[in-house]
């Protein structure tokens, strides 16, 4: 996709270097990722594709440079705002404890989802298209499979009506039929900005762009 000209970037990521014990797992990292675009990150394990999600939600703060969400800088002070408008789908989501459907409702208790309400109603309709169970809002989230947990993050990412998704393989514990229902949705959705670390073909395929990174800390954009 084409950005439009003078629209701000959906994140914006300027030169940042990442240094964990002397050693360097992002070196002078840049990309943009534009409204409603759709980039995978790949590359081999351990270059720091994970490191970069959890700096745009400032769990890592960068040794050097600078980043920007949706034209705000992330800064100490502008990160729990800046969170309100990101969905981060873990490889291994933490659900913690109590039925799902408790889970699912909980976000809307906060005072800052509190005119969300009303999305509660697409639940029935997101779970029959991620090929969940109604059966499983009565069970455990520990009890679970891996897979039924990246599915309900998703679904209450679409709920909270997020901007941006960050996406660290959130396909991995589907099969290939569920995983292929589950990201031809997410990548359907027009204005979503996805920026999802991947090695799924289907990921890949489905991209505006994908970016590569090396293990010099360099970087491939196809």
């Amino acid at each position: 996709m084409t950005e439009t000209i003078g629209t701000v970037p959906a994140i914006e990521i300027n030169n940042i270097l990442v240094r964990f014990q002397g050693k360097v797992v992002l070196n002078h990292f840049s990309m943009k990722l534009s409204a409603g675009e759709k980039v995978v990150v790949t590359g081999d394990s351990g270059l720091g594709k994970s490191t970069l999600l959890r700096c745009l939600l400032g769990f890592v703060i960068p040794n050097e440079g600078e980043i920007f969400v949706e034209g705000q800088r992330l800064t100490p002070e502008s990160v729990w705002t800046l969170r309100t408008l990101l969905a981060y789908v873990p490889q291994e989501p933490e659900l913690g404890q109590g039925v799902l459907e408790d889970w699912f409702k909980a976000p809307f208790s906060f005072r800052a989802n509190a005119g969300l309400k009303k999305n509660f109603d697409r639940l029935p309709q997101l779970m029959e298209r991620f090929s969940l169970s109604p059966e499983l809002l009565q069970k455990e989230v520990s009890t679970l499979s891996g897979g039924e947990k990246q599915r309900a993050a998703l679904i209450t990412a679409l709920l909270l009506q997020r901007k941006i998704f960050l996406l660290d393989e959130p396909t991995s514990a589907l099969d290939s039929r569920n995983g292929k229902r589950v990201l031809e949705f997410l990548f359907g959705i027009p204005d979503a900005s996805i920026l999802a670390v991947s090695h799924d073909h289907a990921f890949l395929g489905l991209a505006d762009r994908v970016i590569e990174l090396s293990g010099k800390g360099e970087t491939r954009a196809h």
